[in-house]
This record gives C-alpha cells, sequence and structure tokens, in this order.
C-alpha cells in the first residue's frame, strides 16, 4: 500500500470549539485592540502641535498615534536597509 492509500492514523482536521477559537495570537490581538481602545478613550482632549509655523490643534491620541506610526515606519526602513 502507498502512503496515500493507508487508513492508518487520524488525518481528520480538528474539530472547532474553544481551543480553536482562542490561540495565544488572536488573545494577544484582542488584548492589545483593547488596550488601544482604553488609550483613546482615555486621550481625547486636544492637544496644540507647533509644525514649523502652523500650529494644529488635534487630539491627544492622534497625536500620539502619528508620532508612532513614523517612528515605526523609520524603524522599518532602517531594518530593510540593513538587510
Amino acid at each position: 500500500m502507498s502512503p496515500k492509500s493507508s487508513t492508518g492514523g487520524s488525518t481528520s482536521p480538528s474539530k472547532g470549539g474553544v481551543g480553536a477559537l482562542m490561540t495565544p495570537g488572536r488573545v494577544t490581538v484582542a488584548a492589545i485592540a483593547l488596550l488601544t481602545l482604553v488609550f483613546i478613550f482615555e486621550n481625547t482632549r486636544s492637544t496644540k502641535i507647533r509644525l514649523l509655523i502652523p500650529e494644529v490643534t488635534v487630539p491627544l491620541w492622534m497625536a500620539l498615534l502619528g508620532t508612532g506610526l513614523i517612528g515605526a515606519l523609520c524603524g522599518a526602513f532602517f531594518v530593510s536597509r540593513r538587510k
């Protein structure tokens, strides 16, 4: 018999359920999403930011998010150039 026609062993996919739904990756993403929402709702007051000449007023969470994204993009750029 060839291995493809063998009937021994379990080859059926795992049954769904709570174990398949709650993987460590999904729990981590859900926790990060929850912390992000808490961060946004706690930092809704507006703040003034001076960009060379213009002064803009934005919510604090948006200013921090923009700064974080710029930092992440700069980090990704330097990591990709290093390889």
